[in-house]
């Protein structure tokens, strides 16, 4: 929702594709009806209480992976214009006629529905328990992000509506996906201005004339085109201005600000200097017929060139009248579009405008004493999920540990004492570096503080989390490690590495002098066992070792082949002799007859 007319597609030039670091230790500002419809859209009816499933998991996935201070923010009541709108909107998806609704009355507004609100309601609930502040706007959720945004208690704003920018946001944040590689989809007013050269009013003066939150239609026959060709003539001071001017009068082009050519001055510009009808240069064609025209550069003999098909005039009288033409051509649509904006009622509605430019919601002072971050409640929060979710209270203790781990990271580096993380693991060592979704991380050994028996290795699933294990924003799953040596259990956790190195920075040197120390051992091995061995011996062992390629084993095997074949060949070929030279000496007994011996002698 927002501002009518595919807005975003023309801000979508100006994103900029942050990766995840983007909100790290920053505080984001988040429209939580955005978040609760999103949700509902994504797993309906594929687990139980969506809202409730998705706003905790993504909670713990802004806190503890992302490292961002979040501030939700509820609608407060809307305004009549809203409430008008939201139902027209209702009706006009149903396919029902609009036109017949009651206009909205002054100061009566309309709620949403209660299954709504009861979303809102348990997420705000569970949100508290969270640690999460949480503000309640006076009207538009996202009209007190922004305000937030502008006067600097948070840096951006988590939100879809585009007309959070009308009501003054810097930066606005409009896809968030926390188990993927891709960035966050951002938005800086800067850049929109910088680009389009839109400032906040003239964006307001197109969604006045596309359509709004408050005003579906806008003016009829204005595009987002023609709305935003049309408020770039205006200077921000201005635009708006001009609106209520051409709103107030007939469509004329006098009341809009220009001015009508006289008779005179049309006359003039008509006659102008003659053209050559062959060259298409000023002068008379009899002319240059006999002396070429000093714009031709021809041959005098020759006279002057035929001018081409799409030829020009570039005098100064042609000039003239060409931007003439062009002027005349925009006073034209430029009246088309007042006349457009005049045969509109109530054009502009002074309480859109006001709602956008005066919408204050808070004072700063009411806010930031709202802004602070508490620790989980974890034992009503195991409670309130177990009623709601039926997740056991295993499952939920293991789902927060990723918050509460980060939290306590966030108060060692600030402020570090002896306490325990959740009161029973104490920070042993770094496990190793892990790169996840592109970024590098480490996996944090934490040791519990009293003994555990047994030893295995194995990770806490409910029955409850099988039915959603592919659907978006789970966190990791916590593994937790029995050791049977010392009697101590282990638990692993995935940590900031910014954040590990400020809580425990000793902890940190140690893991990089180790890991230091094993590289460079690993090098010496590799080296020592290059130079070890003869080279009868390294070749033995590397054939041994070294996986022949297609040519080289079929190569091989031919070359086995022919030593064998020649093998068997002198070895057949040494037995034909000594049969022959036995046969020889046979044939030469005289014992036996002469049939007999020359049979011998020729078989």
């Amino acid at each position: 929702m927002g501002v009518s007319g595919n807005f975003w597609d023309l801000l979508k030039p100006y994103a900029r594709f942050q990766d995840s670091t983007f909100v790290r230790n920053k505080r984001v500002a988040i429209d939580l009806s955005y978040w609760i419809v999103q949700h509902e859209t994504a797993v309906k009816s594929h687990v139980l209480h969506p809202h409730l499933r998705l706003t905790f998991f993504r909670t713990v996935n802004l806190f503890s992976r992302f490292g961002a201070f979040p501030v939700f923010v509820v609608d407060g009541t809307p305004s009549p214009l809203k409430s008008q709108a939201r139902i027209a909107r209702f009706f006009r998806g149903s396919g029902i006629d609009i036109s017949s609704l009651p206009v909205a009355e002054e100061g009566v507004s309309v709620e949403r529905n209660h299954k709504f609100m009861k979303c809102v309601e348990e997420c705000i609930e569970l949100i508290k328990l969270l640690g999460m502040p949480v503000l309640r706007a006076k009207g538009e959720a996202e009209a007190l992000c922004a305000q937030l945004n502008k006067e600097g208690l948070v840096d951006a704003c988590i939100t879809a509506d585009s007309d959070a920018f009308l009501f003054g946001a810097n930066c606005l944040i409009k896809s968030l996906r926390p188990n993927t590689k891709e960035p966050f989809e951002c938005y800086y007013m800067s850049d929109i201005e910088a680009g389009l050269g839109l400032k906040r009013e003239h964006l307001i003066a197109i969604c006045l004339l596309v359509g709004n939150d408050y005003d579906l239609n806008g003016v009829e026959g204005i595009g987002l085109e023609t709305a935003l060709r049309f408020v770039k003539s205006f200077s921000e001071d201005e635009i708006l201005n001009k609106l209520q001017e051409i709103g107030k009068y007939t469509a004329d082009f006098c009341s809009f600000g220009g001015s009508v050519p006289s008779s005179d001055e049309n006359s003039r510009k008509a006659k102008g200097p003659l053209h050559c009808s062959l060259c298409g240069h000023p002068g008379s064609k009899s002319t240059h017929l006999k002396f070429p025209c000093e714009y031709c550069n021809s041959d005098p003999a020759e006279g002057c060139l035929e001018k081409p098909v799409s030829f020009k005039c570039n005098c100064s009288s042609c000039d003239m009248d060409r931007k003439h033409k062009q002027q005349k051509k925009n006073e034209n649509w430029e009246l088309k579009v007042c006349e457009k904006i005049s045969r509109e009622p109530n054009f502009p509605n002074e309480n859109i405008i006001e709602i956008y430019l005066f919408s204050n919601q808070e004072t700063v002072e009411d806010a930031g004493q709202s802004l602070c971050w508490e620790a989980p409640n974890v034992d009503v929060l195991v409670d309130f999920l177990n009623y709601h979710q039926k997740w056991e209270p295993s499952y939920t203790r293991q789902r927060i540990l990723p918050m509460l781990s980060t939290n306590f990271l966030r108060e060692m580096a600030s402020n570090p004492t002896d306490k325990l993380l959740h009161e029973q693991f104490v920070f042993d060592s770094i496990h190793r570096v892990k790169i996840k979704f592109g970024h590098q991380l480490y996996v944090v050994k934490w040791k519990k503080a009293t003994p555990a028996a047994g030893n295995s290795t194995y990770t806490i699933i409910s029955e409850d989390s099988a039915e959603c294990i592919h659907i978006i924003d789970e966190p990791d799953i916590t593994e937790i490690q029995f050791s049977s040596s010392d009697g101590c259990s282990f638990m692993l956790t995935d940590e900031d590495m910014e954040l590990v190195r400020a809580a425990f920075p000793e902890k940190v040197n140690q893991f990089l002098r180790e890991k230091e120390q094993k590289e460079t051992t690993s090098r010496r091995k590799e080296t020592g066992t290059r130079s070890e061995g003869t080279p009868e011996h390294a070749a033995t062992t590397s054939s041994k070792s070294v996986q022949l390629s297609i040519k080289e084993f079929y190569r091989a095997s031919k070359l086995q082949k022919q030593e064998k074949f020649a093998e068997n060949s002198s070895t057949i070929l040494e037995d034909n002799n000594i049969l022959s030279s036995k046969r020889k000496r046979d044939a030469s007994n005289k014992n036996l007859s002469k049939s007999a011996r020359r049979k011998l002698l020729f078989d």
